[in-house]
């Protein structure tokens, strides 16, 4: 839609009935107007005369003209209810959420095969119940935002760690924490990870002038600190404490930064509350969810590898936790013979602090608790139980797993088209970016966050990071496995397979992607259940 502001007229204006106002027209009509026509609607209309208060009378006693007014008030009415009825359109607040693909559906014949696929039930989506995106800030907020901007004495500088998916929470709430100071943000600086040892920067994962554009109007980034402060030390937290608030951040922070002018925060992994207030929470929103776009590159050669997938038919994304650090970490088993058993148990002696987990459970208790990775057999079971066609598409995210292509046997025997993103990408494509594991984690979101269909083998960042995403994008189809619940019955060997299916199936009807409330309970991460703060529907208003 084409929208102009109602304009009002002066005092002057006023006394001798001259009126100029807009009205919404849609933006095809206005494309169909001539420029002669165009011309004639921005022309202020002339002085009263008799002679045109006549014919405006003879014009208003003329039926036609009644029944033109009525057939545009229907027109307008329809075209009123079409806009807040189309689950297509932008959200109900004017911000539309950022896709990293614009076309996720390729042009072209559809073949019977895929048709058939479509027609599945697996391949179904949740009821979204009209939740669109909504970033309403208030005034109070839109009102601070001008001194914030304004200001040019207090600079926040950041360094984030972890993989890419770690450090994508650790800038969201850099952003916010830049907020609650007032101050700018210089572009977050990118610890090389010694594990992957990815030396990427800020500018090789996201675009950072579209990460700019996205926040004008929240906090001011800069790209790096200006030259009166090149050479002032810092004020330098190393230890910020778990889920601390505004309040405490401010109190720490603020007189000491408004002192020496320059604040450096490391490590800021889940320092920030999940609970803040609401301006804050949908800040986070705004930066996860439109902010932070991927950098060209990135976003090319992600959406090639979602239509070369996509043009065989609807196709589910699996992140497999599977890798050697992950069971070392979890306290848990692969599963796969006992020679790999004893790898995990050694290097978990070896590097206790490496152990996440609990540490006084036993593996088995783990296990059933849901706190370990689902391994490959487990995951077919899961899929099979939840009606995944044999011949769909399946895309698996992931590092490489432990035993290598032995481990996920399981799943390729069941589901021949299995593919991961070296199987979807030529050589020459991915080699620029073979040793940036950041990088490949991206295209590996990417392609998962366009699926029709998502499920993670175990929690984790990535996981949380796109259910956020698709949640927001409009309730996108998001299995989450009932672990605790349904591991009971994989060790029920007698269970006839078809009552298992059944089973499985009706544990997983209400964890498929629904709109779930953050607030129904504490600590939910806004980014992962964006409902209330970042999204309505027509009941909310």
């Amino acid at each position: 839609m084409a929208i102009s502001k109602s304009v009002n007229n002066n005092k002057k204006n006023r006394q001798h009935h001259h009126h100029q106002c807009y009205i919404s027209v849609p933006s095809e009509i206005i494309n169909s107007l001539s420029s002669n026509s165009l011309q004639s609607l921005l022309i202020s209309p002339k002085k009263a005369s008799k002679t045109g208060s006549f014919s405006r009378l003879k014009l208003l006693k003329n039926p036609k003209t009644w029944f033109l007014f009525l057939f545009l008030s229907g027109f307008l009415l329809m075209a009123k209810m079409w806009y807040n009825f189309d689950r297509f359109l932008p959200n109900p607040c004017g911000i539309s959420p950022q896709k990293e693909s614009s076309s996720l559906i390729p042009n072209g014949v559809v073949n019977s095969e895929r048709k058939v696929e479509e027609m599945n039930d697996f391949w179904k989506q949740p009821d979204g119940f009209g939740y669109k995106p909504c970033l309403d800030f208030s005034e109070e907020y839109k009102k601070s935002s001008v001194e914030i901007l304004k200001d040019r004495t207090k600079y926040l500088v950041v360094v984030v760690s972890g993989g890419m998916n770690q450090q994508r929470n650790q800038i969201v709430d850099a952003v916010v924490i830049a907020r609650i100071l007032g101050a700018a943000l210089v572009v977050p600086i990118l610890q090389v990870n010694v594990i992957w040892g990815d030396e990427s920067e800020f500018s090789d994962i996201f675009d950072v002038e579209h990460f700019k554009e996205a926040l004008a109007d929240d906090v001011r980034i800069i790209s790096s600190l200006p030259s009166n402060h090149l050479m002032s030390r810092p004020v330098e937290e190393k230890h910020t404490p778990l889920h601390v608030s505004p309040q405490w951040i401010r109190a720490r922070y603020l007189k000491r930064m408004r002192r020496e002018g320059v604040l450096l925060l490391r490590g800021l992994d889940s320092r920030l509350s999940k609970d803040l207030p609401s301006d804050l929470q949908k800040l986070r929103c705004k930066v996860a969810f439109h902010a932070l776009r991927f950098s060209p590159p990135i976003r090319e050669l992600g959406n090639k590898l979602t239509e070369r997938i996509r043009s065989k038919g609807p196709y589910l994304a699996l992140h497999l936790r599977m890798e050697k650090d992950v069971w070392v970490r979890t306290g848990c088993l692969p599963g796969l013979s006992p020679e790999y058993d004893e790898i995990i148990y050694k290097e978990r002696k070896s590097r206790p602090e490496l152990l996440t987990s609990r540490s006084n459970m036993t593996y088995h208790d783990r296990k059933l608790a849901g706190l370990c990775p689902l391994n490959a057999l487990e995951v077919t079971r899961l899929l099979k139980a939840l009606g995944v066609p044999k011949t769909g598409q399946i895309f698996w995210a992931g590092g490489k797993p432990l035993g290598g292509s032995e481990a996920l046997s399981p799943l390729v025997t069941e589901f021949p088209n299995f593919y991961n993103k070296e199987d979807l990408g030529f050589a020459q494509e991915l080699e620029p970016f073979a040793k940036k594991a950041s990088i490949m984690a991206a295209i590996d979101y990417i392609v998962s966050e366009n699926s029709d269909v998502f499920m993670a083998s175990h929690g984790g960042n990535m996981g949380h990071a796109i259910q956020g995403h698709r949640a927001y994008l409009g309730h996108k189809k998001t299995i989450t496995p009932n672990k605790r619940q349904m591991l009971s019955y994989f060790l029920k060997t007698s269970l006839h397979e078809t009552e298992f299916n059944k089973i499985i199936l009706d544990l997983h009807r209400d964890s498929m992607g629904q709109p779930e409330l953050r607030t129904s309970k504490v600590g939910r991460d806004v980014t992962k259940f964006p409902i209330p703060e970042c999204m309505r529907n027509d009941s909310s208003y």
